[in-house]
C-alpha cells in the first residue's frame, strides 16, 4: 500500500509539472501569434500608404512609369502572401520576408528617384506620406524585434529539457525568426 501511494504521489507531481510546462508553452505560443499580428499590422499599414504615395507622385510629376509599376507590382505580391499564425515555420517567415523585402526595394527606388523632381519634394502630401512611411518602417523594425524576442522565448522553452518532452507530445514545433536581408552586412557605397 505504501509503495502504491509513493507511485501515485510521483505521478501527481509529474502530471502537475507537465501541465504547468504545457500551459506556459501555450502562453508563449499565443504571445508569438500576437507579436506576429503586430508585424502584419505594421506591414499592412505600409501597404495601405503606398496607393496614396503612388497617386501623389502621378499627380505631381511626370514620373518614371516603370518605377511606379514596380512599386505597385511589389505591393501586390507582398500583400498576397500571408502566413497562418499557427504555422510560423522558418520557410513561411522567409517567403513573407522576401516579398516584403522586394516591396522595400521598390519603395527605396521610388523615393530615390523622387529626388530628381523638385516639384514633388515640395508637395506637402508627398512629404507627409514620406514621413508616415519612415515612421511605419521604424514600427516594422520594432514589431519584428518584438516578434523575434517572443520566438526566442518560445523556442527556448520547447527545446529545453524536460519541456521538450511535453512539447513533443503537445505538438509544439520551433518557429522561424525574421533574419537580416541578404547583403545587409555590407555598407552601401555613397558617391557624390
Amino acid at each position: 500500500m505504501k509503495n502504491l501511494l509513493i507511485v501515485i504521489g510521483i505521478l501527481v507531481i509529474i502530471f502537475g509539472m507537465g501541465s504547468c510546462s504545457y500551459n506556459s508553452m501555450v502562453k508563449l505560443d499565443q504571445n508569438c501569434k500576437s507579436k506576429w499580428g503586430a508585424v502584419e499590422s505594421q506591414y499592412q499599414r505600409r501597404a495601405d500608404l503606398i496607393p496614396n504615395l503612388v497617386a501623389t507622385v502621378k499627380g505631381v510629376a511626370n514620373f518614371e512609369q516603370s518605377t511606379l509599376v514596380q512599386v505597385t507590382d511589389a505591393r501586390a505580391r507582398a500583400t498576397s502572401i500571408t502566413v497562418d499564425p499557427s504555422k510560423l515555420t522558418p520557410d513561411a517567415i522567409q517567403k513573407y520576408q522576401a516579398a516584403q523585402g522586394q516591396l522595400s526595394t521598390a519603395l527605396g527606388r521610388l523615393l530615390v528617384a523622387s529626388e530628381n523632381y523638385p516639384e514633388l519634394k515640395a508637395n506637402e502630401n508627398f512629404s507627409a506620406l514620406q514621413a508616415q512611411l519612415e515612421g511605419t518602417e521604424n514600427r516594422i523594425n520594432f514589431a519584428r524585434d518584438d516578434f523575434n524576442t517572443a520566438v526566442q522565448d518560445y523556442n527556448s522553452k520547447i527545446l529545453s529539457f524536460p519541456s521538450n518532452l511535453i512539447a513533443g507530445i503537445g505538438g509544439f514545433t520551433p518557429k522561424g525568426y525574421f533574419q537580416a536581408e541578404a547583403g545587409s552586412d555590407k555598407a552601401p557605397t555613397v558617391k557624390f
